[in-house]
């Protein structure tokens, strides 16, 4: 039988019941916060969970809103930029640039609620 690898436990080193046992066993006890942390974890997590809501809506709304676009103006189809149609560009071209904006717009304030 070739050398084969012995196998190694992996755990984390931040956990208290890690560093008093030598390695995880049995069912991890959710750390408890202070009373005042506690209040800051709901309001961050209250606050960051609305922001996430509304870049989801926006998001939302691009996405049912193109089609809707070009329900209402079926025009559209018949602009042509290099050949291509309008429509199709926007179809194409428009959500990715948006939708990257909205994630960094998402993600900065995310952080922003959490630097204050």
């Amino acid at each position: 039988m070739p050398n084969r690898a012995r196998r190694v436990a992996v755990t984390s080193p931040q956990t208290r019941l890690a560093h008093s046992r030598g390695r995880a066993r049995g069912r991890w006890r959710v750390p408890r916060l202070e009373s005042t942390d506690a209040e800051r974890a709901a309001e961050l997590y209250r606050r960051q969970r609305a922001l996430g809501a509304v870049s989801l809506l926006l998001v939302l709304i691009l996405l049912v809103g193109l089609p809707l676009v070009f329900w209402a103006w079926p025009e559209l189809d018949s602009v042509r930029l290099a050949g291509v149609p309008v429509s199709w560009l926007m179809l194409a071209v428009l959500p990715y640039p948006l939708m990257a904006f909205l994630s960094w717009w998402q993600l900065r304030g995310a952080e922003r609620i959490e630097e204050r």
